[in-house]
């Protein structure tokens, strides 16, 4: 794999955390309450720092860094867990009508794994990106804030509900 997409000690990273298959999980409010109760154990309790994020249907882009100097670790654990919360979300959700289909397609992606797993929620990898200087944290964190407007989510990127450029956002955001 190349160097270029890998977590490093102390660095500031864009991160985006994708569902198997770019299938539309966070369409429910459940899901993605789910995931921003999760981030914001994350940073109470693992010391991640999220400086900007947003939770589109398929994926998660953030910004963050770790006060450890170590942020994939704290990915590892962060998908790990949300993986099996959000199978269990989906197989207790009374109005699911994806639930078989979504389940199908979480075994269909483990399959060719050899784990222990049943189901695959996430893709491997975090597609890390370090950013180095300042013009690239600015570039960065209007692509996640524009990411819903563009898909025609909504027309003003402070309207989306889960993102940092919503300032009621209820996720722990660190100041940058």
């Amino acid at each position: 794999m190349s160097e270029k997409y890998r977590f490093y000690k102390d660095g500031l990273f864009f991160v985006t955390l994708t569902i198997v298959g770019w299938i539309d999980v966070f369409t429910r409010k459940e899901y993605c309450d789910e995931i921003v109760r999760n981030l914001n154990i994350c940073i109470t309790r693992k010391g991640l720092r999220i400086y900007a994020f947003c939770i589109m249907p398929s994926h998660i882009h953030m910004i963050c860094d770790a006060e450890s100097g170590e942020v994939g670790p704290i990915m590892r654990d962060f998908k790990s867990y949300t993986a099996k919360q959000l199978v269990q979300l989906i197989q207790d959700h009374p109005e699911e009508s994806r639930r078989d289909w979504l389940l199908y397609l979480f075994r269909y992606f483990a399959k060719p794994r050899v784990s222990n797993s049943e189901f695959q929620v996430w893709q491997h990898g975090n597609h890390p990106i370090g950013l180095e200087s300042n013009r690239w944290i600015d570039e960065k964190i209007d692509y996640i804030h524009q990411n819903p407007v563009k898909a025609g989510l909504v027309n003003e990127p402070q309207n989306y509900i889960y993102s940092s450029a919503n300032p009621d956002t209820t996720l722990h955001l660190s100041p940058y």
